[in-house]
């Protein structure tokens, strides 16, 4: 049997896969708006990778091959999707007992609107950076401070963009996050080193986006959000019984994270601790939810798992703040899992058929100076989170693809693993298809597009990199007497 010859793709045919979805894309966010991720941008997907695949076959790719590809591109993503059910659930778990309803009342109480997004940035940042995880932020005190601020009449993508430049920058930063274990373990550096250096990128950006979040808030005009705030105060109050004891929950979740339990069943810790204070301190609300008249017990049971797997909300006496108090469970991620599944398939396909790897070396081969080199590492990290849609692979590949590239030119690993979080790290939940983007959309309840705007640590961090690179600030480099180190990944 003569074996068929594969054929490498090139530069052009690798671009039409990407060209036809950026293309379809922005054709759902005309016709769809906000709702695109309910199914159209699930469909394009499917239709990027189809067209993908026929190139491949076109060129001798084996299907059988391809498949393998998509399989292990959905494998990758696995742990995301298992821990964004938790999250789903831990959601429906805090509102049943309170706790997301006792982090609105005080800090309506406690925060002044005109800091508000001031004070979001700082919180999320420093949850962040003490758990190590902006998903794990996100959807616990990020929930809570978007209630807040949609009580004081904030636009919910400003405020999300505040949670999620917070959420990201204790993220890049803590020495517990992954990713920030990650990007020095693929340049061959060492992770404080790493985190080190990180700071003089990290710094500016950060300051910048705080700055901009403590101005906008004495720009804006707060009118009646006085009495709106009342009225959610007297609504959570009348419904929920408020108590600073729910705050162990929360608590003994971040105490858990900090000591390195894993996320899967840290996550599960805080949904049951939800469900244990909810049939202490929420009986009535556990009753309401359980929609029966057994016996307590019965109605635990019921109530207790409704909140964990299916959509749930909470009965004021105020019909415009029950949407604050409401939660889909697991089953409101779904729309969220399918995006990423269909966004795994389309990156698996473009990887296995060599499609990523040739736009990648188009990109390398035109870096010629050391800020074309950052240049070409940041865009490489957010071509692969907008294809392959996963924050891992933006900073596995690129990592491994440049390490030689940098060595060859003397400059140091740290470099490479401070462009790859800021670029790979912190661009990931910018992309609505992404593992992150699409997660944080779907926890938030906030469209993609509605936040990216107000990103503005995310969007700065990219930026002032490559900007360090031209003005050759802080760029290190091998002296001429001194040894090159060996990668060791």
């Amino acid at each position: 049997m003569v074996e068929k010859k594969v054929r490498e793709p090139g530069l052009f045919q690798s671009l039409i896969p990407i060209i036809l979805l950026i293309a379809l894309l922005a054709l759902n966010v005309i016709l769809f708006g906000d709702d695109t991720l309910s199914g159209a941008n699930q469909i394009v997907l499917i239709l990027a990778a189809t067209v993908a695949a026929l190139i491949a076959i076109s060129l001798g790719h084996d299907w059988l091959d391809l498949r393998k590809g998509i399989v292990k591109s959905i494998g990758s993503a696995m742990p995301s999707i298992l821990i964004l059910l938790l999250i789903g659930s831990l959601a429906g778990t805090w509102l049943l007992s309170g706790v997301v309803p006792a982090l609105i009342y005080y800090g309506l109480k406690i925060i002044n609107p005109t800091i508000f997004l001031f004070a979001a940035v700082i919180v999320s940042a420093l949850v962040s950076v003490a758990t190590g995880s902006s998903w794990s932020t996100i959807a616990t005190i990020g929930i809570a401070l978007l209630g807040i601020g949609n009580a004081l009449g904030f636009n919910e993508g400003l405020v999300a963009g505040a949670i999620i430049s917070g959420a990201y920058f204790g993220d890049k930063m803590s020495p517990l996050s992954d990713t920030t274990n990650l990007a020095p373990a693929m340049a061959g550096t060492d992770i404080f080193t790493h985190i080190r250096y990180m700071l003089y990128t990290t710094g500016p950006s950060f300051s910048i986006a705080v700055i901009i979040f403590l101005i906008w808030g004495f720009t804006i005009d707060f009118g009646d959000s006085a009495a709106n705030v009342e009225n959610v105060l007297t609504a959570i109050d009348s419904s929920f019984n408020i108590t600073p004891w729910l705050f162990l929950v929360p608590a003994l979740l971040i105490t858990i994270i900090i000591l390195k339990v894993p996320p899967l069943p840290a996550l599960l810790a805080g949904t049951l601790l939800g469900v244990v204070f909810a049939l202490i301190f929420q009986p009535d609300i556990v009753r309401q939810v359980a929609g029966t008249d057994e016996s307590f017990w019965v109605a635990a049971y019921v109530g207790s798992l409704k909140a964990m797997f299916g959509e749930i909300g909470i009965q004021t006496n105020q019909p415009e703040i029950n949407e604050l108090l409401s939660t889909g469970g697991m089953a409101g991620m779904l729309n969220t899992i399918w995006l990423i599944l269909t966004a795994m398939v389309f990156g698996g396909v473009m990887e296995s058929s060599g499609m990523l790897h040739r736009i990648s070396m188009a990109i390398i081969s035109r870096a010629k100076s050391t800020f074309g080199l950052v240049s070409a590492t940041a865009g490489t990290c957010l071509f692969f989170n907008t294809t392959a849609s996963d924050q891992y692979m933006a900073i596995v590949i690129p990592g491994r693809m440049f390490a030689k590239v940098y060595r060859e030119r003397r400059l140091k690993p740290e470099l490479l693993s401070r462009t790859l979080e800021d670029s790979a790290t912190v661009t990931s939940v910018l992309i609505p298809w992404n593992t992150c983007g699409a997660t944080q959309s779907g926890v938030l309840g906030v469209a993609t597009w509605a936040y990216l705007p107000y990103c503005f640590f995310n969007i700065i961090s990219p930026f002032m990199t490559v900007i360090f690179a031209w003005l050759n600030i802080k760029i290190r480099r091998y002296g001429k007497d001194e040894k090159i180190g060996e990668l060791d990944n």
